[in-house]
C-alpha cells in the first residue's frame, strides 16, 4: 500500500513538472531583460469560456482562469498591469481569431465615436521593446476592420493625419531592450488606444527599463512631443519618496492616465499621484454593443494614498475616512472575463497569435483615448474634469455594485452610488466629461 501511494505521488510531480505548472500558480517570470520562449507547442490546450466572441457574437459569463502578463516589481520599478486569459496549466491561451471586446463593443458600450476632431496625439509610455508592433497593430486593424497605420515621418512633427511612430525615452529610434510581458502590455495599449480614436496619432515611447526614472523620463518625452493624453498601463508599491516624481505629470492640458492596479484594495503610485488621472477597473457587460451593466472589478486597486495629498476636487466631495489623495477617479472595462481581444506575434510563453487580455492596463488607454476624443481646456488639470462636468446618466455610468476586498469607510472598497475607490466617479458615457 505504502509503495502504490509513493508512485501516485511520484506520477503526480511529474505530471506538474510536464503541465509547467509552478508553485504560485503563475508562469514562471522572465528577467527583464530576456524574452520569454518556451516553445511553441503545448500539448492539452483548454480554451477560455468568457468575454465576447466575435465569430459567433455570444457574450459569455462563465469565470476564467487569468494571471499577470509581468512580474511583480523591485524597489523603485513598475510592473505592467496586464493579465491574460490562461488555459487549466496556466500557459497564455492564444488563438487564431479574436477573442474578447473589440473596437465596435467598446465604442458602443462607452458611447463613443471613435473620431476626434482634428488629429490629436496618444502618447503610449511603456517600459523595454516591442519589435512587432506596427505590423501586429494592422493585424488588429485588418480583422476589425480599421483603416491600416503607416509610419509617422520623423518631420514635420506633429504630422498631419494619423500614422503610428515609436521612440525611445530620448527621442530616438534605437530601440531598448525587447521583453515579450512588455510586449504583449504594449500590443494592448496600442490596439486599444487606436481602436477608440481611429484618427488619432499613436506614439509610443518605450522605457530603457521599467525603474520609475526611466518610465518618467518616458513621460517628459511624450509630452514635449505634443501628446494630448498619455496612457500609463504600470505601477509599483507606494514609496515616500514618490510625491518627487508628481512633477513629471503638473502639466494642464495633458490628460495624464494611469491603470489603479490589480491586487484588489491597495493603492499604488504613480496612480496615487494628485496629477494623473487615476483609472479603476470594472466587469462591462454588453447587450449587442451597447452598454448594459457594470461592476466594480475585484482585481481593481483602490484605497487612500500614504503620502500623496488629496486635491481639491476630491475634498469637495466631503467624504471622510481618507484625508489624502483618493484611487480611482474614474474607470473602465478591466476584468479579464470581458477583456480585449489583442493581436501579439511577440512570443510569449511559447504562444503568440490572438489574446483576451484585461486587467486596468486595459482600462488606462481606454480612458486616455476617451480624452482624445473630448476637449481639455488648455488651463485646466484634465483630472478635474470629471468631478466639474461629471453628470450620471448624461456623461458618467454611474458604477454600484461590486467590491475588490475589505476596508473601511467602505466606499474605498465597494461599488456604491456616487463616487467610490474601485471605480471613481464612473466610466464614460460618451466624452462630455472628459
Amino acid at each position: 500500500m505504502k509503495t502504490r501511494y509513493l508512485l501516485v505521488l511520484l506520477a503526480l510531480l511529474l505530471f506538474g513538472c510536464a503541465a509547467g505548472g509552478s508553485s504560485n500558480g503563475a508562469p514562471a517570470a522572465a528577467t527583464n531583460n530576456e524574452t520569454q520562449n518556451l516553445g511553441d507547442t503545448m500539448l492539452y490546450r483548454v480554451p477560455p469560456n468568457s468575454g465576447f466572441d466575435i465569430a459567433s457574437g455570444v457574450n459569455n459569463t462563465a469565470p476564467v482562469r487569468h494571471l499577470p502578463v509581468c512580474p511583480a516589481a523591485s524597489d523603485g520599478e513598475a510592473r505592467c498591469h496586464a493579465h491574460v486569459v490562461v488555459d487549466e496549466f496556466d500557459t497564455p491561451f492564444a488563438s487564431t481569431g479574436p477573442s474578447g471586446y473589440g473596437p465596435a463593443q467598446f465604442l458602443g458600450g462607452y458611447g463613443l465615436s471613435g473620431t476626434a476632431a482634428g488629429v490629436p496625439i496618444i502618447g503610449i509610455v511603456d517600459a523595454y521593446d516591442d519589435p512587432n508592433i506596427l505590423s501586429d497593430l494592422n493585424t488588429y486593424n485588418s480583422a476589425f476592420g480599421l483603416p491600416a497605420m503607416t509610419t509617422c515621418a520623423a518631420s514635420p512633427w506633429p504630422p498631419s493625419g494619423p500614422c503610428f511612430r515609436k521612440v525611445n525615452q530620448s527621442g530616438g529610434s534605437t530601440p531598448p531592450t525587447a521583453n515579450s510581458g512588455w510586449a504583449l502590455e504594449i500590443s494592448l495599449d496600442v490596439e486599444m488606444a487606436h481602436a477608440i480614436c481611429q484618427n488619432c496619432v499613436i506614439l509610443l515611447v518605450e522605457a530603457s527599463s521599467s525603474s520609475f526614472g526611466n518610465l518618467m523620463a518616458a513621460v517628459d518625452r511624450a509630452r514635449l512631443m505634443g501628446a494630448k493624453a498619455i496612457s500609463n498601463s504600470y505601477g509599483g508599491s507606494e514609496f515616500s519618496g514618490e510625491t518627487s516624481y508628481d512633477s513629471h505629470f503638473n502639466y494642464p492640458g495633458i490628460a495624464f492616465t494611469v491603470s489603479s492596479g490589480d491586487n484588489g484594495y491597495g493603492v499604488e503610485y504613480p496612480a496615487a499621484s494628485q496629477y494623473v488621472t487615476a483609472v479603476g477597473g470594472t466587469t462591462l457587460t454588453l447587450s449587442g454593443n451597447s452598454w448594459a451593466a457594470e461592476s466594480a472589478w475585484s482585481g481593481a486597486g483602490s484605497g487612500c494614498s500614504r503620502y500623496d495629498p488629496q486635491p481639491s476636487f476630491q475634498t469637495a466631495l466631503g467624504l471622510t475616512g481618507c484625508t489624502r489623495r483618493m484611487v480611482a477617479d474614474v474607470s473602465a472595462d478591466a476584468d479579464p472575463n470581458t477583456g480585449a481581444a489583442v493581436y501579439d506575434s511577440v512570443s510569449y510563453y511559447g504562444q503568440k497569435g490572438w489574446f483576451q487580455v484585461g486587467g486596468t492596463s486595459l482600462a488606462s488607454p481606454l480612458v486616455a483615448a476617451a480624452y482624445a476624443l473630448g476637449s481639455i481646456p488648455s488651463a485646466s488639470k484634465a483630472n478635474s474634469l470629471p468631478y466639474s462636468l461629471g453628470v450620471y446618466g448624461t456623461n458618467l455610468h454611474d458604477i454600484v455594485s461590486g467590491s475588490n476586498g475589505a476596508c473601511s469607510p467602505s466606499y474605498l472598497c465597494h461599488g456604491v452610488a456616487g463616487y467610490d475607490g474601485p471605480t471613481g466617479l464612473g466610466s464614460p458615457l460618451g466624452t462630455f466629461a472628459f
